[in-house]
């Protein structure tokens, strides 16, 4: 396991309890990004989700559900238009 991969697995720890719900929103830019890195893996590349769709698998994660998604649509991971969302990045197992 690389150094990069052990701080990715730290904040991981620290940000998301053991049934996989987020605590609380990190502050820092680079650590927000890992937990949303994390959160956007919930969603299939190249299906577009309608809004309550999007909702409900985000509350799955966290109570403020709206913030979260705004934040994955400001990184850039989640596109949207039309009441209808998509995944545009983070990591994809292949």
């Amino acid at each position: 396991m690389t150094e990069s991969d052990k701080q990715r697995e730290a904040v991981l720890r620290n940000f998301f309890d053991a049934r996989g719900r987020l605590v609380g929103m990190p502050a820092k830019l680079g650590k927000r990004r890992v937990v949303l890195e994390h959160v956007v893996c919930a969603f299939e590349p190249g299906v577009k989700y309608p809004e309550l769709e999007v909702n409900a698998i985000l509350r799955s994660f966290y109570d403020d559900y709206v913030v979260l998604r705004r934040s994955l649509i400001d990184a850039g991971l989640m596109g949207r238009d039309n009441g209808y969302y998509w995944r545009t990045g983070g990591y994809v197992a292949v």
